[in-house]
């Protein structure tokens, strides 16, 4: 017998019991009629319910995730993102335990920090004594040099990751290409950015 018709059963023999004892008291017929239904219609519900928790599990997971904004999933150390509305991929990350929402970016040849998140990951702004120049879309931007302990994308960790500072960013971070190197591979299937980590425990030096 499977799970769903053990259920069943289990379910149909509690409604026994109310029913007897609406027997044993010998109400008037319809008042009887109408608590009984009223109690099949209440392990209808139980049933259903019981039967169909796996996918109620699953469809309130993907409605908190839409709700916050989390479109990311871990499935054996492998991390999945799906595309959000405005057409990037957003990965959720903890910079030296910092949580933050980065943008994948595959055309920045460097991961992008802002100088907020530089200040609340309380990065060492002062490792590199001169400052760079970088070319991005938007043209030429000075930044600082810096180095994240760790960078955290579901269950794969980034050690010493180089990573440039500039108020330039305004509240952006982002995910460059000097992380998505580190990585076994990644990939883009339809909607989802699928990174898959280079070691079994997911840990990337």
């Amino acid at each position: 017998m499977n799970d769903t018709g053990a259920n069943a059963l289990f379910l149909a023999l509690l409604l026994i019991l109310p029913l007897a004892s609406l027997v044993a008291r010998r109400l008037p017929l319809r008042s009887v009629v109408k608590m009984t239904l009223a109690w099949i219609a209440i392990f209808a519900v139980a049933l259903v319910i019981v039967a169909g928790r796996d996918q109620l599990a699953a469809g309130w997971s993907a409605i908190t995730r839409t709700i916050s904004g989390d479109n990311q999933s871990v499935s054996g150390g492998t991390v999945r993102i799906g595309k959000a509305d405005d057409g990037h991929f957003w990965a959720t990350a903890t910079i030296n335990g910092v949580r933050r929402r980065m943008l994948v970016d595959s055309g920045a040849t460097y991961t992008a920090i802002s100088s907020a998140t530089a200040a609340a990951a309380q990065l060492d702004l002062g490792e590199s004594p001169f400052g760079s120049i970088l070319s991005t879309a938007n043209g030429d931007i000075a930044v600082t040099r810096a180095t994240v302990g760790t960078l955290e994308v579901g269950s794969i960790t980034a050690h010493d990751l180089p990573v440039v500072v500039s108020p330039a960013f305004g509240d952006t971070d982002v995910l460059g290409m000097n992380f998505l190197s580190r990585l076994k591979s990644w990939r883009v299937e339809g909607d989802t950015l699928i990174l898959e980590p280079a070691a079994p425990a997911s840990s990337m030096i």
